[in-house]
């Protein structure tokens, strides 16, 4: 029997590899820990794929780079870590206002500020609730391991193009070191489709044979902008009705769920694994994608139970998307640890068997 050929990479260099699997041709980033191996990654197999890579001489230089080969109709992507995602809040705000699509990395970094180089969950206001100006949201994906990360950048571009809009992959400092096997595999879809080649009329070519496109976020005229922001939150809708992911475990009967996303997620999967072995009811919901937040996940259909303990490497961010999802319904417990520590799986099981 044939078995499936694996390789070793850390979740950083497994989402580059991802990315240029997926069709990404540009990228632009700055040196920051914990994220610099993409970065590294990407200078050395983008000239190999066909791509341009380019190190700028700023995050801020970066992300406007990124619009200027978004705006061409290549797909384009740039990563960093926490302050450097906050200085690309800008440009990542103009992406949004001009309908562009491109993949923006965070591997989550403690702070506020400068802060530390160790993991954290911190971002997610920043990337959910939209970091820059203005009425706008980025899709935002969040893995859990090296495989999903990969396989992820598959649909942060697909999805970008579809919807036109900024692609966040949220992730943290432990993902991107942790290295695990993993296979190389192209979505059948995916390849079948030529995903990567998908029509962009609005894009800027050239204009020979056509009329002129014009891609911009600038709205003088009395109204336009209103026209367009409402044009916006229709597509928004369709998003929220459409493309909102989560991964649930063992919910039916559970008496306790457990939510959490990414590195956190992983942690709290053992937990529950613990739990049932000493008999005790307890399930997970994983969010897959935080912005569309999968509210359908906390139904009570999906999830009968009266008790919930959110966990994440942060003092309460997504602990607030939980608590509108459920509306009042049931009980959400938190436990949380910010700065560079994460909640131990020792301690999220001893919290639970209180609740």
């Amino acid at each position: 029997m044939n078995k499936e050929k694996k390789i070793l990479l850390s979740g950083n260099e497994a989402i580059a590899e991802g990315a240029i699997q997926a069709g990404c041709r540009f990228y632009a980033g700055y040196p920051i820990t914990p994220q610099n191996e993409l970065t590294a990654y990407m200078a050395r197999r983008m000239p190999e794929a066909g791509g341009v890579f380019i190190q700028a001489e700023s995050e801020i230089a970066a992300i406007n780079m990124v619009m200027g080969a978004a705006a061409s109709g290549i797909r384009a992507m740039t990563s960093s870590s926490s302050p450097g995602i906050s200085l690309k809040q800008e440009g990542i705000s103009y992406l949004a206002g001009a309908e562009l699509p491109a993949v923006i990395v965070n591997m989550m970094r403690g702070g506020p500020g400068l802060g530390n180089i160790l993991p954290s969950q911190s971002d997610y206001f920043q990337a959910t609730k939209g970091g820059g100006h203005g009425d706008y949201h980025c899709l935002v994906l969040a893995p859990s391991r090296v495989q999903e990360s990969f396989d992820t950048m598959f649909s942060a571009f697909s999805l970008a193009d579809k919807y036109r809009v900024p692609a966040i992959i949220l992730g943290d400092g432990m993902l991107g070191q942790v290295m695990e096997p993993f296979s190389v595999r192209v979505p059948a879809a995916f390849a079948a489709k030529k995903a990567a080649n998908v029509s962009k009329p609005w894009a800027l070519t050239g204009c020979a044979g056509r009329e002129p496109n014009v891609v911009k976020s600038f709205y003088l005229r009395d109204g336009d902008l209103e026209d367009f922001n409402l044009r916006l939150q229709k597509k928004y809708a369709v998003m929220l009705k459409k493309e909102a992911r989560y991964e649930g475990t063992m919910l039916k009967d559970a008496d306790l769920v457990l939510v959490a996303y990414g590195t956190m997620a992983r942690i709290c999967s053992a937990v529950v694994r613990r739990l049932r072995k000493e008999g005790k009811k307890a399930g997970l919901i994983r969010p897959v994608t935080l912005w569309p937040f999968p509210v359908q996940a906390f139904l009570p259909k999906t999830s009968p139970a009266r008790n919930f303990l959110v966990a994440e490497m942060s003092y309460g961010q997504m602990l607030e998307d939980v608590k509108l999802a459920l509306d009042g319904r049931a009980q959400v417990n938190f436990i949380g640890r910010a700065g560079g520590g994460f909640p131990l799986e020792e301690v999220i099981a001893a919290e639970a068997r209180k609740l």
